[in-house]
């Protein structure tokens, strides 16, 4: 059985759209979706993606600090470096620091499968922001990045 489709002039429709942190969350739900079908192919999800970017950023980092910076808990960090791993995508490196823990750094592999897919990855995110104009568009992604810092800058 199909599920009715939304209508948006129902009263209770109305009331959650005036919801920004409901709206936020249904656009973070669709990208979600609309990522982890792009990458489905791959096998991979958005999480490992996340995790593949954070790491193009830096000469590798503990996976205490990936759980950290990227909100994940510390068991699944464990899952997604291990699959990244069997792809060849990123490896754990003895720490220069610590010869008991583990850095993980991105790969030849890892750093071509991003190249590879930045312009699926940009298609994605064109199609989620199709009825923005390119002002609103950078207007959205500035608002949304000060959001994300502050909640960085504040370790929550």
């Amino acid at each position: 059985m199909d599920a009715a489709p939304i209508d948006a002039q129902e009263p209770w429709m109305r009331g959650l759209h005036a919801d920004t942190g409901y709206l936020l969350y249904r656009m973070g739900l669709r990208s979600g979706q609309m990522f982890n079908s792009f990458l489905q192919e791959s096998g991979l999800r958005l999480r490992h993606y996340a995790l593949l970017r954070f790491l193009a950023t830096s000469e590798g980092a503990l996976q205490r600090e990936l759980s950290s910076r990227l909100g994940y808990d510390p068991s699944a960090i464990v899952g997604l470096v291990d699959d990244l791993e069997k792809l060849g995508f990123a490896e754990r490196r003895p720490s220069p620091d610590d010869r008991r823990s583990r850095t993980v750094v991105l790969t030849a592999g890892g750093r071509a499968f991003l190249r590879d897919t930045d312009e699926a990855g940009l298609r994605v995110t064109d199609d989620l922001l199709g009825p923005l104009d390119p002002a609103e568009r950078e207007l959205l992604h500035t608002l949304l990045r000060r959001i994300a810092e502050t909640e960085l800058d504040s370790g929550s």
